[in-house]
């Protein structure tokens, strides 16, 4: 007689699985503290996931996990692939209802989307995240790769923005390293001060933030403010480029008289005001609009 009982075998693949299958599924488990202190369980990495921030959008796709987003804000267009997804609103307008009808395991936000709070009381997974610095990019990096199961990502897609943001400083054309520049937001008189992520990508180029970093990341100005500072140069998305020049006293700013000013087309700018993956690249975009204003011949407005 056997000394197995009858269907041993059966129990002991069943065992096996229990053994082998079961811990992998029990270390998916995913907990992630969002930066207003709120901790977030998930049973398993999210799978669908809504996205109301660019920075954010573009984020997820750089650790490899696009496939997942199942709707974005309205302004979240890179990579091209997102273009197609459900659009959800703003941070102000969000269109609530909408997101929650896309059921999603967890709604990426900024931490300032008062909007959104309704799917708090819904019983939605919001993870806010503040984007004001490179740290804050940087942490944002390594959260969305932990919450995706992914956590390795995280060192490879902040390794590509240190490397794009050395060899952009390497480029700066020594003529304009520490030259003072005011970096203006779209709207303004609203500015990229020197604690913004922007002014810290200045700060790595070599460059002069002339708004001090104790008036905050992206404060409101006087305009007379510019024209008391007198930057060497003056940044800003191109369509508004017409509207400085007929500020009171700015025609007469030696940056614009003399064309040393960066009209950056939208898509550049967009670029430079997200604090996402893309940030090395935004900053060899600045330097390549330096590297036009100081070569031989250049003529005023060459750098737009």
């Amino acid at each position: 007689m056997s000394r197995f009982l009858p269907g041993w075998p059966v129990l002991w693949l069943l065992a096996w699985l229990v053994c082998w299958i079961a811990p992998p599924a029990l270390a998916a488990a995913v907990q992630v503290i969002d930066d207003r202190g709120v901790t977030h369980r998930f049973a398993a990495p999210p799978q669908r996931i809504v996205s109301m921030l660019p920075s954010l959008t573009e984020s997820v796709c750089a650790l490899g996990a696009c496939g997942r987003l199942v709707g974005v804000d309205r302004y979240s267009n890179w990579p091209a692939s997102v273009e197609k997804l459900p659009r959800l609103g703003g941070l102000d307008d969000a269109l609530i209802e909408a997101i929650v009808a896309l059921r999603p395991e967890v709604v990426l936000a900024s931490t300032s989307a008062q909007s959104l709070d309704r799917l708090d009381a819904l019983g939605l997974k919001v993870v806010r995240l503040k984007s004001d610095s490179h740290a804050d990019t940087r942490r944002s990096l390594v959260l969305l790769a932990g919450l995706l199961g992914s956590p390795q990502q995280a060192a490879q897609v902040w390794s590509a923005i240190e490397r794009d943001l050395a060899a952009a400083a390497a480029r700066v054309p020594p003529a304009l390293r520490g030259a003072r520049v005011y970096f203006e937001i779209a709207g303004g008189p609203y500015a990229a001060g020197r604690s913004s992520f922007i002014g810290e990508t200045m700060t790595r180029l070599g460059l002069v933030n002339i708004v001090p970093a104790e008036l905050g990341p992206f404060p409101k100005l006087n305009p007379e403010f510019v024209l008391r500072e007198r930057p060497d140069v003056v940044m800003g998305v191109q369509h508004e480029a017409a509207a400085m020049l007929r500020r009171p006293g700015w025609a007469q700013l030696p940056a614009l008289q003399q064309g040393r000013r960066c009209d950056l087309p939208t898509p550049a700018y967009e670029m430079m005001v997200r604090p996402g993956p893309r940030l090395g690249e935004a900053a060899g975009i600045l330097v390549d609009c330096l590297m036009s204003m100081s070569a031989p011949g250049a003529a005023p407005g060459a750098g737009r």
